[in-house]
C-alpha cells in the first residue's frame, strides 16, 4: 500500500508534500506524487516534476513521481486511487473566493467528496 500525494509547485503543494512522506513514514508505506502544473502553465510541468524528485529524494521512502499532464487533476488522483489503493491522499489547500469555486470548480472538493479513501488536506501558513 501507499500514501497518494498531489503535487503543485507552489506552497500548498510543497505542505501537502511535506505531510505525505511524514505520514508514509509513519504508516511504514511507500509514496506516489502526482505532480501538475499550476493551472494554464503546462511548459512548468518539467520543472514541478524536477523539483518534487528533489523534495523526496533523501525521505527514505520507496517514492513513485508521476507526472500528470491531464487537465482534471482531482479525476487523475481518483484513478491512481483506483489502481494503487492507497492508505491515505494528501492535498493542499488554499483560499479561494466564492466566484473561483464557481467558475473554476474545486479538485479539492472532488477529492474529498468522490474518494473511496481517507484524506489529509493540508493548507500552507506562509
Amino acid at each position: 500500500m501507499a500514501v497518494v500525494a498531489g503535487f503543485i509547485a507552489n506552497e500548498e503543494g510543497r505542505a501537502a508534500l511535506s505531510a505525505a512522506i511524514e505520514e508514509a513514514r509513519n504508516r511504514g508505506q511507500s509514496l506516489v506524487v502526482i505532480v501538475h502544473a499550476p493551472r494554464g502553465e503546462r511548459d512548468r510541468l518539467g520543472a514541478a516534476v524536477e523539483e518534487a524528485r528533489e523534495l523526496t529524494a533523501e525521505c527514505g521512502l520507496e517514492v513513485d513521481v508521476r507526472p500528470n499532464d491531464a487537465e482534471d487533476l482531482a479525476e487523475e488522483i481518483l484513478r491512481v486511487v483506483e489502481e494503487v489503493n492507497p492508505v491515505l491522499i494528501v492535498i493542499g489547500l488554499r483560499r479561494r473566493s466564492v466566484t473561483g469555486k464557481l467558475i473554476l470548480g474545486s479538485n479539492a472538493q472532488r477529492i474529498l467528496l468522490d474518494s473511496p479513501t481517507p484524506v489529509l488536506a493540508i493548507k500552507s501558513f506562509n
